[in-house]
């Protein structure tokens, strides 16, 4: 588009030229009505800014709002498998961290066994790639990859603006937004990526449907003597499973895997409790020896695990992305990457309705990101659903029988070619940015 189509895009037309916006700041853009204010900078909400200031062009005039701008981050402890999709998504935002911040995970074995087992064979192996010479999936800390999309959208014209929406108006041109300071302003859509207990959501009465599982996950970092040379590990284990992601190497040259230990929610509390000696020992039970000593490095998390999905995705003004639509199980490591393909179908719905000369934030068009994201949702929530009751248990009949399949599976490289292109996040309609598109 050109140079005048830029400036006087949008019902309120800002037409102060774009690097004037950018050196004046949050308190002269505030005199603009951006086009899209989005609830929430958790990695979604980060991405999904970035995306649309990128696709749009830098027409969109994005807000971002969170309680946490101005404040020191907080680190969970977690770390993400990021599919390959997700990367090409991030590579092309120019977000994604340096190649020394990740981890290629180049294998996985799955094992199923009791705790007192003395010998955990080896059921299933997978090894492949999204495409030649790309694995289909990195393991990155969360806090490493927000600080890169942080940096990332820090070189935009996006608003990042502290605080919370204290309430909507929604009307059907447009809606009214008052944030926590009293600060009112009008935008085109509200986008919530304000996480699982989402407010807008709740506001917006929709409801979320599913249930708890009565697990939580223990998630922590640990150090270990021997290398893990790329290679994830999921124990299946009678409580849940039991899972050791490769991290790359720390500063000091230590090796390192992401821990997610999955319990019964009893369990988890009484072993978060212990000492260090005592969670040690709970651990190397668990664990083995087989990558030498093993110790944790850092502090320890634990998270309540369940599977809940929104009844609708999108209202009058209003889309929910990542949690606030939806929570997985973490067993296959996708609740993250889900997030990023809303963001990026999102994205592509918005910025092809705008082209078109359609009014973006209007229902109608926001149905098509809830039709597209929905299936995929659902799958995969059920998906992960299946696999953690299937495996979850110590019944002899269902032990046998799932060990049998994974026998199978194992002896089937055709069918382990379609789990790694659904671990990669490349199966099905695939938005354009996770194709490493532009839009």
């Amino acid at each position: 588009m050109d140079k005048t189509t830029k400036d006087i895009s949008g019902p309120q037309g800002d037409t102060t030229p774009r690097r004037a916006r950018r050196q004046a700041g949050p308190a002269h853009v505030s005199a603009a009505r951006p086009h899209v204010v989005i609830a929430g900078a958790g990695m979604v909400g980060l991405s999904l800014a970035l995306a649309l200031h990128q696709a749009s062009g830098g027409i969109f005039r994005v807000r971002l709002v969170d309680p946490g701008f101005g404040k020191p981050p907080r680190t969970d402890g977690r770390a993400s498998a990021i599919a390959a999709g997700a990367r090409r998504m991030l590579c092309e935002l120019g977000a994604w961290p340096e190649a020394a911040d990740t981890q290629a995970i180049t294998d996985m074995i799955v094992t199923d066994s009791r705790l007192d087992d003395g010998v955990r064979p080896t059921l299933l192996t997978f090894a492949g790639e999204a495409s030649e010479g790309e694995p289909f999936a990195h393991m990155v800390e969360n806090a490493v990859l927000a600080a890169r999309l942080t940096a990332a959208l820090a070189a935009t014209d996006v608003v990042q603006q502290s605080g919370s929406i204290a309430s909507l108006e929604r009307h059907p041109s447009h809606v009214d937004i008052r944030l926590d300071d009293g600060e009112r302003l009008a935008a085109d859509v509200v986008l919530a990526c304000d996480g699982a207990r989402s407010r807008l959501r709740t506001d917006a009465g929709i409801r979320m449907v599913g249930w708890d599982y009565d697990q939580s996950a223990i998630v922590t970092t640990l150090l270990h003597d021997e290398p893990h040379h790329g290679r994830a590990e999921e124990h299946f284990l009678p409580a849940g499973p039991f899972a050791i992601l490769p991290l790359n190497d720390d500063a000091q040259g230590r090796h390192r895997s992401s821990l997610v230990w999955t319990e019964k929610s009893r369990e988890a509390t009484r072993l978060m409790a212990l000492d260090d000696d005592g969670f040690h020992e709970a651990l190397l039970q668990r664990f083995g020896h087989h990558l030498g000593r093993v110790r944790a490095g850092a502090q320890r998390f634990s998270y309540p695990l369940a599977m809940k999905v929104a009844r609708r995705f999108v209202a009058d003004r209003l889309a929910l992305v990542g949690d606030a639509a939806h929570i997985i199980h973490p067993i296959a490591g996708q609740g993250l990457n889900l997030g990023f393909r809303d963001a990026a179908a999102l994205t592509q719905v918005m910025v092809e309705a705008f082209r078109l000369g359609e009014d973006f934030g209007n229902l109608a068009i926001l149905e098509r990101y809830e039709r597209w994201r929905r299936f995929d949702t659902l799958a995969m929530g059920f998906a992960t659903d299946g696999l953690n009751r299937l495996f979850s248990n110590d019944i002899g009949v269902i032990r046998g029988l799932r060990d049998l399949g994974l026998g199978i599976v194992d002896r089937l490289p055709r069918l382990k070619s379609v789990f790694i292109g659904n671990a990669s996040g490349l199966v099905g309609d695939v938005p354009r940015l996770l194709q490493g598109q532009p839009i």
